[in-house]
C-alpha cells in the first residue's frame, strides 16, 4: 500500500527558519534507510504557506487566496510517498525518524484508496 507521510509545520518552519546541519544529515540518513529498504518512493519539503495559494470553490466560481495559512500546526511543511505493506509498518519507520522539526512536531500517515476500495 502506498500512504502519504505529512510532516506537519511549525511557526518555525513557517517563519523559515532552517534545519541545522546536523538535523539535515540525519534526515538525509533516514531517507537513505528508505531508499536501501525499497519504501520511499518521493520526498519533498516544502516553502512556508506564504508562498502558497489556494483555490476555492463555490459551484462556477473560483476565489483565489494567498498565503500566509493558519494555524501553523495544521499546515504541510514536507511529505514522504512510500510504499509499505501495511499502515503499522508506516507507522514503525515514522518511530524511527529524527523529529524534523526544531521544537516539538508531529508527522501524520495517511494511506491512499487503492483500487478495491471501489470495488
Amino acid at each position: 500500500m502506498k500512504c502519504l507521510i505529512i510532516v506537519k509545520a511549525t511557526q518555525d518552519s513557517e517563519q523559515l527558519v532552517m534545519p541545522s546541519s546536523e538535523l539535515l544529515t540525519e534526515m538525509g540518513r533516514f531517507n537513505e534507510e528508505l531508499i536501501k529498504a525499497g519504501i520511499m518512493k518521493a520526498a519533498a519539503g516544502l516553502r512556508p504557506t506564504r508562498f502558497g495559494r489556494r483555490v476555492r470553490f463555490s459551484g462556477p466560481n473560483r476565489t483565489v487566496v494567498d498565503g500566509p495559512f493558519q494555524p501553523a500546526g495544521e499546515q504541510i511543511a514536507g511529505y514522504w510517498i512510500w510504499e509499505v505493506k501495511s499502515v503499522d509498518e508506516a507507522v514503525d519507520w515514522v518511530k524511527r525518524c529524527p523529529n524534523p522539526m526544531l521544537v516539538d512536531s508531529e508527522i501524520e500517515i495517511r494511506p491512499e484508496f487503492e483500487a478495491a476500495d471501489f470495488e
